[in-house]
Formats: structure tokens, sequence, C-alpha cells
């Protein structure tokens, strides 16, 4: 009896290690905003009251799809293929992996997923890009256990202006998820970095291509406007309609 009380105790002691080495970015962390705990409870109520053919798992970029002015461009690519949005402003992974262990994906059976998420790991956080790598790889787990039948379509971070480490860094992570992803190392999961759209010739940020810059006061360039979010769309459209196997919106 002595012996299993001491190997249990050494067991808990080595998951104690484990949980503390496992970077932040990789635990589900949930957060107290009394508005991000109403969105989650209206998410949950949203996603079992139509059949959801189609989830968007992500942060401000993709919550944005829902201000007015983004409207038409989500009805175009998205109206007509049963869409729920689940993107939360200010969302690192870990607050992704909270309300995925929480709800927001239980019971769906989407055919495609399309994950955008890590932006925030390198904005306030600063994580180092190990980190947001694991915690992409984390969200995409999570996301392949809860629901093994549905496709990822797993989007590379967007380039921002938000000085020469996040920009550096945010495209060190999409080379190391291309590394991982690409060319369907991970079966059921395509890598997209649609990072090029958003560049100039010189590897600076296009500012035209995003809404912060025209805000008043300007901001740095970080969310697409809403031209940009259409021409982002545009270019997943004939990787996301060949795994929803439905027509190329784009005509």
């Amino acid at each position: 009896m002595i012996r299993r009380l001491l190997r249990r105790l050494a067991l808990g002691g080595a998951c104690a290690v484990l949980l503390a080495a496992a970077p932040l970015a990789t635990r589900p962390i949930e957060r107290s905003d009394p508005w991000w705990q109403a969105r989650h409870a209206a998410k949950l109520r949203e996603a079992r009251a139509a059949p959801v053919d189609l989830v968007f798992l992500g942060d401000s970029i993709t919550q944005r799809w829902e201000q007015p002015e983004y409207r038409p461009g989500w009805r175009k690519f998205y109206g007509d293929r049963h869409a729920l949005n689940l993107g939360f402003s200010g969302d690192a992974t870990s607050h992704l992996l909270w309300r995925i262990d929480h709800g927001e994906l239980a019971g769906l059976h989407p055919r495609v997923a399309v994950i955008l998420i890590g932006a925030n790991n390198l904005g306030r956080l600063h994580w180092p890009e190990a980190d947001d790598v694991a915690g992409v790889a984390a969200v995409v787990d999570t996301v392949r256990r809860t629901l093994p039948d549905t496709a990822i379509l797993l989007l590379g971070i967007l380039p921002s202006d938000r000085g020469a480490w996040v920009l550096g860094t945010s495209a060190a992570v999409n080379r190391a998820l291309a590394a991982r992803y690409g060319h369907g190392a991970v079966p059921g999961v395509t890598f997209l970095d649609l990072s090029p759209l958003f560049l100039l010739a010189d590897g600076r940020v296009d500012d035209s291509q995003f809404a912060d810059p025209g805000m008043r006061p300007p901001e740095p360039a970080l969310h697409p406007s809403p031209s940009g979010a259409e021409r982002m769309a545009a270019a997943m459209e004939p990787t996301l309609s060949a795994l929803l196997g439905d027509r190329d919106h784009r005509r």
C-alpha cells in the first residue's frame, strides 16, 4: 500500500513538472471579460440553433466578419454555406483552446473548420516563436480530436505592422507551420499562407489592405479592411470549395 502511494505521488509530481514545462500558449485559459463570457454563451446557443457545415475559429480578424461593413463579403462567400463565426477579439491560442474545451464545437459535424489564430500570442503577450507554433499545433490537435471527420484549413498568421519582431516572428511561425502541415503531411489538414496578399514587393506591410491605418487616430496595420478580407476569402476559395465539395464562390 505504501509502495502504491509513493508511486502515485511520484506520478503526480511528474505531471506537475510536465504542466509547468508546457508553454501557456498550449494551455486552455479562460478570459474574465464580461463581453467575452457573454459571447461564448451566445455562440453556444447559436451553434445549436441551425446546421453548421463550415466553422471559423479565430480572433478579431475572424470576428470582424460580423461588422456591418464586412457582411457583404461574408454573405457572398459564406452566406449559403451554413457558416458559424467563432472569432473572439483578443484571443490567443490558449483562449481558443478553453472555448473548444468548453463546448463551442460540441455536437457539431461541419465539413470544414477554418483556423486563423496566433497573432495575439505575438502582440501584447510576446510569446516566442516556438510557443506560438506549439499553441497553434495544440489548437489543430484539439480540433482534430473534437471533430475527427472534419477537414481543417489552417491559415498562416497574417502580417501586421506591430514592429520588426512581430513581423519576423509571424513569418518564422508560418514557415514552421508549413513544414509541419504543408503538402498533406498531416491527414485532414491543409495549410495555406496568405501573407503575400498583405505585403509589398520589398517585404513591408501593405497598409492599403488594412483597416487600422484609416482609423482616427491611426493604429498599426493588423486587421484586413473589408476589401482586404474579401481578397483573403477569394484566395482561400479554390481550396475551401474543394474541401467543401461545392461551387467556387468567386463567380
